[in-house]
């Protein structure tokens, strides 16, 4: 593998902008590699949830430049999980972060881990009056010294690829006639994105019945057409096949997880269109501007 200096770091984690952990590993980073540019991605992935920021990197990955992709969510941070860098496309890229899962997706999109290293080497890590800022301390070092032209190989113990921890990927199932899907993103203009993409559901007709169990325990029947957009929704709710190419249920202007009470984890089922049944629920519009196609 051909050792190269990256020039671009994209960088996503749970991090919040209202701390300063955000700017001191970009701090980090600076001073070790000053020619380096720093992406930021996202830094509001849900405290914790590193399904939910596997997801968010998987929606990145595609679109991120070549060089090095950080990413942080780590509840395990100083526990034994290892720290770990996977370089990817013939080391155009290297995703670094925890193994728990919340690089695979990622990894596996990019075209699969062509090689792995533990994180471990001490000399490419900042000395730590704690071990709870893996970030600061042990990923941003790591990511810095890759941009200046370390090997890959010298950051820590070569790993087998095949041995880093796989995600949590959520999946449709059949029941019946029936497509049993899940809520796996809600952006902040309230669309639900589904794990469903229009092909899977093309057997069911243009207009679909969609059956979930609201937040109050009610079970709720509804019908949506699918779309190419917001605007062609109308009145009501739709399927809009949304930037990413999946199943998003949408309100024109307005938000369809606050209106339906539904989320993230949320179930939700798409059927063949018939007559709802059971209860139902008010769509109340409301003027926000639509989500980025």
């Amino acid at each position: 593998m051909t050792t190269q200096r990256y020039d671009t770091i994209s960088f996503l984690s749970d991090y919040g902008t209202r701390d300063e952990f955000v700017g001191i590993v970009k701090c980090v980073v600076s001073d070790i590699a000053p020619h380096a540019k720093v992406i930021d991605l996202t830094h509001d992935i849900p405290p914790f949830d590193v399904r939910a920021g596997s997801l968010a990197l998987a929606r990145c990955i595609s679109y991120v430049p070549t060089g090095i992709v950080l990413a942080v969510v780590d509840p395990g941070v100083g526990t034994a999980r290892r720290s770990v860098a996977v370089s990817v496309g013939g080391g155009r890229g290297v995703l670094i972060g925890p193994d728990n899962g919340l690089l695979s997706m990622g990894t596996a999109l990019a075209g699969g881990a062509e090689a792995a290293v533990v994180l471990n080497n001490p000399e490419y890590q900042l000395a730590t009056p704690g071990a709870t800022f893996a970030g600061r301390d042990v990923f941003a070092p790591a990511a810095a010294h890759l941009c200046n032209g370390v090997p890959l190989t010298e950051l820590g113990e070569v790993i087998d690829p095949n041995l880093l921890l796989p995600g949590v990927v959520p999946l449709s199932r059949k029941e019946g006639d029936d497509l049993v899907a899940e809520i796996t993103w809600v952006d902040r203009y309230g669309n639900c994105q589904l794990n469903v993409g229009p092909d899977e559901v093309a057997n069911l007709g243009t207009t679909l019945g969609v059956a979930f169990t609201a937040a109050n325990g009610e079970r709720v029947n509804r019908s949506a057409a699918i779309v190419p957009n917001f605007s062609a929704i109308g009145g009501g709710i739709g399927l809009v096949i949304d930037s990413f190419g999946m199943l998003a249920i949408c309100v024109d202007r307005g938000s369809a997880a606050e209106s339906l009470s539904i989320g993230v984890g949320d179930a939700v089922t798409l059927s063949a269109h018939s007559e709802p049944t059971g209860a139902t629920t008010t769509v109340q519009l409301r003027r926000n501007p639509p989500s980025p196609a």
